[in-house]
């Protein structure tokens, strides 16, 4: 089994018993658990000592899946997934399938469909999404690589993905805009 496969074999043991991991995603380091399981969020929250009341990213595998956990996507944002040459997150009303404590008090949700190897395969292989927040404490800067996570949040997961599945140098947060009910469209993060 190559080593990729191994990896992520490791990582969905983790998820699947309601586990924390520490991994890279499409822009920063992430933190991540099953964004279905409540307890596992929680946790998640413990780790970054962040306040529940503010909500989480989760991650896609496939824009098609949208759908799944959110009561209706709008027009606008198939366009903007299908057509987005960077990370894009966008904020959707009406999340459904999903712990409650990953949505917002308006049960808005934010959702991104990543284009990384490894994370894309994570997520297709779990069957479900995945939390993703920065590798931080909360109100401290984002890491800009590994080598700048805390040795405190990288004590805190249950695993740590190896970084040669990092593959790119420049790591940024994504672009994340706000879609309302009406189709009013806000940009929270440019």
């Amino acid at each position: 089994m190559e080593i990729l496969q191994r990896e992520i074999e490791h990582c969905l043991i983790i998820l699947e018993k309601g586990g924390t991991l520490l991994y890279p995603t499409d822009t920063i380091w992430g933190i991540g658990c099953d964004a279905t399981n409540p307890m596992a969020v929680e946790r998640v929250f413990r780790i970054k000592r962040r306040d529940d009341s503010k909500s989480l990213i989760i991650l896609l595998d496939d824009a098609g899946k949208i759908g799944d956990y959110v009561e209706e996507v709008p027009g606008p944002a198939r366009k903007m997934v299908a057509s987005a040459a960077s990370p894009l997150t966008i904020i959707y009303p009406g999340a459904k399938n999903l712990a409650d404590n990953v949505m917002a008090e308006d049960r808005s949700v934010a959702i991104r469909v990543v284009k990384h190897d490894f994370c894309r395969e994570l997520i297709r292989k779990f069957g479900k999404p995945i939390v993703s927040t920065s590798a931080n404490i909360s109100g401290e800067n984002y890491p800009a690589g590994f080598a700048q996570i805390s040795p405190e949040i990288k004590n805190s997961v249950d695993h740590v993905v190896d970084e040669i599945f990092c593959n790119r140098d420049k790591v940024q947060p994504s672009k994340i805009i706000k879609i309302e009910k009406n189709g009013e469209i806000t940009v929270i993060r440019g």
